[in-house]
């Protein structure tokens, strides 16, 4: 299937490693001019040098903390130098920290917040414009399976990342006037660093294997493979879902 990205320009953020690089190379794949970021300037260029073997186009890579505002308004300027339009934004975070509510600490909180729903607000806000001059534009959140169905020892993961989910159905409802999708992705257990960091951290995990239906971890490509097509025209009537990624794991019926 031909998703129509060969004109396309997108927007992965943190995007030098794990689901983020995953992603913006299905959409370089797929012939969309890819933008990405990252907060140390070594992994980066190693993902733009990758990125670039699968593409004909050249990939603008940009260091900076997408939670700390001066980096994101930073970011967010000299993407609209160069483009003044972006068609397709993933917004995407690391995990915050792990742990349970009585062992951790206010900053803690105010940490996932900026890192969470922070750096998503911010990103939307300040290409907003540029989204609505496509005419066609995607906003896509990538979250978590937490979402849905809470995970232990993530607290922080489950109540801020739901607040992602508000946020960007909302948005659906007001952003469709201009022909903008927005939809959230929910990612199950996927063979990345943070996964085996959560592992080395709390080895039980690994029997949550057990539970998934498909009896096995997910890859980053087939979480990528989701969004390319939430960001094609082939989606263009879709907006305002949460679609999971998991292998089955999520139990809820709706």
């Amino acid at each position: 299937m031909d998703l129509g990205l060969s004109d396309k320009v997108a927007f992965v953020a943190a995007s030098s490693q794990g689901l983020g690089k995953a992603i913006a190379l299905t959409l370089a794949k797929e012939g969309a001019t890819v933008i990405i970021c990252g907060r140390e300037a070594s992994t980066l260029a190693l993902a733009k040098k990758e990125i670039e073997t699968v593409s004909s186009k050249p990939v603008l890579a940009l260091t900076g903390d997408l939670s700390i505002a001066s980096n994101r308004e930073s970011i967010i300027a000299r993407v609209l130098k160069k483009f003044k339009v972006v068609d397709i934004l993933v917004t995407n975070t690391g995990g915050p920290k792990s742990g349970t509510f009585e062992t951790l600490h206010q900053e803690d909180w105010d940490q996932a917040y900026q890192l969470l729903l922070g750096s998503a607000v911010g990103l939307i806000s300040g290409l907003l414009p540029a989204l609505k001059a496509s005419k066609s534009g995607r906003i896509i959140a990538i979250t978590s399976q937490a979402v849905k169905q809470p995970v232990d020892n993530l607290i922080l993961s489950n109540a801020v990342r739901s607040s992602v989910v508000g946020l960007i159905k909302t948005l659906a409802n007001e952003l469709g006037c201009y022909n903008i999708t927005v939809n959230n992705v929910m990612p199950g257990y996927t063979e990345t660093a943070r996964l085996q960091k959560l592992l080395q951290s709390n080895p039980e995990m690994a029997n949550t294997v057990k539970d998934i239906p498909l009896k096995r971890f997910g890859k980053p490509d087939e979480l990528a493979a989701a969004v390319a097509f939430l960001a094609s025209e082939q989606a263009s009537y879709i907006t305002g879902v949460s679609l999971a990624v998991d292998g089955g794991w999520i139990k809820s019926m709706l």
